[in-house]
């Protein structure tokens, strides 16, 4: 799909850090012709080092101002958490449509006060899930809906990483649950695994806040932050599935993240970030398969110039936020004590070697929780059991 010699002009806010993913691809969509990028909002201009051509174009700390200069269609925030709705909804007021990135709010009340706002504008809201965007999802509610693996049981997810503490140095609010006062919860399961917590909620086809009956979390940290490193969530939804997803930055070997449907006659592994599913089940051979992705800023203009459905609009994060909700509002995460956890060299930050905390046992738990549906003291881990009360 292409717009031949009209292509949309885009703001980028935030074009450091993981926002350099979007700079490169709006540089990508730029060569189809479906987009142009007209400025870049950050507080310090980036350098043409920093990315070639970045020269060119407008430069400005005031997305406002930006906006108005630029005459911007469409607006990609990545900038930090607990920044997204004011900066969306500056955006909404001028009548630009939003690529928002995840979480698309620090609270369920911050998402309440974005999601009305964008309403009340008219414009059209992508949030940043791009496994959303995988052919696979289809692939996989088709073979759900043709009874492929019987009756739906529940979906695990699993997101077993390796962060070295200087990942907890990236920004002043990495790692944090508040900062000055305003919520951030920049959690394992809110931040950078929520594409777990996301996919496997739409894949059990409760995406939505209202399929939401009760959520229950674990919530632990065994570096020196305020947020949870190591955490597991249950959702409980109004139809009476489960769905668990377990996650820790803390693992002992990094692995894929995937989500797993359990079914009465056999389960769908999707290992999201590669686009990559097996299915199987009683009486067949498995059978593996990886897909295509289609990108969600591409089909936000898709949306916008053919009136393409998108892919993740805020109603279809609903029940994510739910969970963020619930983690915001649990007691802070339990410190684990030196004893369940050891330090082993990460990678290398400022020419030194960054120590990471590996969780005794966690990688296996992180399994066993998706497989089981469970969570962590449920299965016995003993740093996730209650202390004991002392028998004398």
């Amino acid at each position: 799909m292409s717009v031949p010699g009209n292509p949309l002009p885009v703001v980028l806010a935030g074009a450091r850090g993981h926002g350099g993913w979007h700079l490169h691809n709006i540089r990508r969509l730029e060569r189809l012709g479906l987009v142009r990028l007209a400025g870049v909002c950050e507080p310090a201009p980036l350098a043409a080092d920093d990315f070639d051509g970045i020269d060119a174009m407008e430069q400005s700390s005031d997305l406002d101002a930006l906006l108005a200069s630029t005459g911007a269609r469409i607006a990609v925030i990545c900038t930090p958490i607990q920044t997204h709705t004011e900066l969306a909804l500056t955006a909404a007021r001028r009548g630009v449509h939003l690529l928002l990135e995840k979480p698309p709010a620090p609270s369920y009340a911050e998402f309440g006060r974005l999601t009305a706002g964008i309403a009340a504008a008219g414009v059209a809201c992508q949030i940043g899930f791009q496994s959303l965007g995988s052919h696979a999802m289809a692939s996989i509610r088709s073979l759900l809906a043709d009874g492929a693996v019987g009756e739906v049981l529940g979906v695990g997810g699993a997101g077993a990483w390796v962060r070295d503490e200087s990942y907890f140095g990236r920004s002043p609010w990495a790692g944090r649950r508040r900062m000055n006062g305003v919520d951030v919860v920049d959690g394992a399961l809110t931040n950078p695994l929520a594409h777990a917590v996301a996919t496997a909620l739409a894949l059990a086809g409760s995406p939505n806040a209202e399929d939401v009956a009760e959520i229950e979390t674990e919530l632990f940290r065994a570096n020196a932050i305020e947020a949870d490193d190591t955490s597991c969530v249950r959702v409980t939804t109004t139809g009476g599935n489960r769905i668990a997803v377990a996650a820790t930055l803390c693992a002992e070997t990094a692995a894929e993240p995937y989500v797993i449907v359990h079914g009465t006659g056999g389960r769908i592994t999707f290992w999201y970030k590669q686009d990559r599913m097996l299915l199987q089940r009683a009486g067949h051979g498995p059978v593996e398969s990886v897909h295509g992705r289609t990108d969600l800023l591409e089909n936000l203009v898709g949306h916008l110039t053919h009136g393409t459905e998108l892919l993740a609009p805020p109603a279809a994060t609903g029940a994510f936020m739910r969970v963020v909700e619930a983690v915001r509002t649990a007691p802070e995460p339990v410190e684990l004590p030196a004893s369940v956890w050891r330090s082993l060299p990460g990678g290398v930050s400022a020419g030194a070697v960054a120590p990471r905390r590996v969780v005794t046992g966690v990688d296996g738990f992180v399994v066993a929780c998706a497989e089981n549906l469970s969570l962590y003291s449920e299965l016995g881990a003993p740093w996730a059991l209650p202390a004991k009360a002392d028998a004398s």
